[in-house]
């Protein structure tokens, strides 16, 4: 919906050719074969945490004083492969979305093949932590059934920067995490290798998620910007929020009531949260996207 005001959207398709034809660059010159690169047939060692302990949503709570450390490292494995399986959904809505945009366009475009080359990247990072979470003896953990039916209405529906804005969201707030995770020592290795190869690929992704978003973003309406920002923050809310899933206290053994009422009142997890987005944030405040109304759904997602 365009307003009489709006400035008609500019586009350069050679700077975009170019800024593609880079990215497929990189791809041929720096990507993985988790098949190969990920130490798969080593068994699991339970000496190893699975994630950094200070991203637990434990960490720094009176219940997570009161774990031994063999209960902390089951904790940590089980949330990893929780985040893990999140991760996995969303790649999922991602790859379909990324393939409605580009159908019936030019497929001679460096933009379309570097969009193919995107898809295929996510299904092999979705194998890979599927691979990753069995390997860390977790169930097959699932969003609530309202996100996945909010997720099908997502993929379905959205489009433009609401489609490339959620995809960044999703992949800036694992990429900080997962960054002190691949360099943590305390970490099982075969985990620290896995988020390695996400944060070279993805790093790709995210620089054409953000070019996509402020192309998009040219000329735009103020009711559409003003209306996509709010569906970026509730798919952003709803991404965050279903990361760690509440199965991952039972299955490591502990109190799952008493667990979610410490998790819900943790003030480090929040401050790990808003600390990690900072940069994220400051992007869509440039684009326009962090809206009053949207603020609400960042504050109640603890990214702001």
């Amino acid at each position: 919906m365009a307003s009489s005001t709006a400035r008609p959207e500019v586009r350069n398709p050679q700077h975009e050719d170019e800024i593609a034809r880079r990215l497929l660059d990189s791809s041929a010159t720096l990507s993985y074969d988790p098949a190969t690169e990920v130490d798969w047939d080593t068994p699991l060692d339970k000496d190893f945490h699975g994630a950094s302990p200070e991203w637990s949503t434990l960490y720094g709570t009176a219940y997570w004083n009161e774990l031994t450390e063999e209960q902390r490292r089951e904790l940590t494995r089980q949330e990893a492969a929780s985040v893990a399986s999140t991760g996995i959904w969303f790649e999922m809505i991602l790859q379909q979305m990324v393939l409605r945009d580009i159908y019936a366009k030019d497929p001679t475009r460096p933009e379309f093949q570097w969009a193919l080359t995107e898809i295929a990247d996510e299904c092999r990072h979705s194998i890979m932590f599927a691979r990753g979470a069995e390997k860390l003896g977790a169930p097959a953990y699932r969003p609530h059934r309202v996100a996945i039916e909010l997720g099908r209405a997502f993929k379905t529906l959205a489009f433009g920067e609401a489609a490339y804005a959620a995809i960044l969201v999703a992949e800036e707030v694992l990429d900080v995490m997962q960054r002190d995770w691949m360099r943590d020592g305390r970490v099982v290795p075969f985990v620290r290798t896995i988020n390695n190869i996400h944060v070279v690929e993805e790093s790709r992704h995210m620089r054409f998620a953000r070019d996509e978003v402020r192309k998009r973003m040219r000329g735009v309406s103020r009711v559409r910007r003003h209306l996509h920002a709010v569906v970026i923050a509730v798919a952003a809310y709803v991404i965050v929020t279903s990361m760690v899933s509440p199965r991952v206290y039972e299955q490591a053994g502990l109190d799952r009531d008493r667990a979610m009422k410490e998790r819900k009142a943790n003030e480090h997890h929040k401050s790990m949260m808003r600390s990690s987005c900072k940069g994220l944030m400051d992007f869509l405040a440039s684009a326009g996207l962090l809206t009053r109304p949207a603020l609400l759904f960042y504050q109640r997602a603890h990214l702001i």
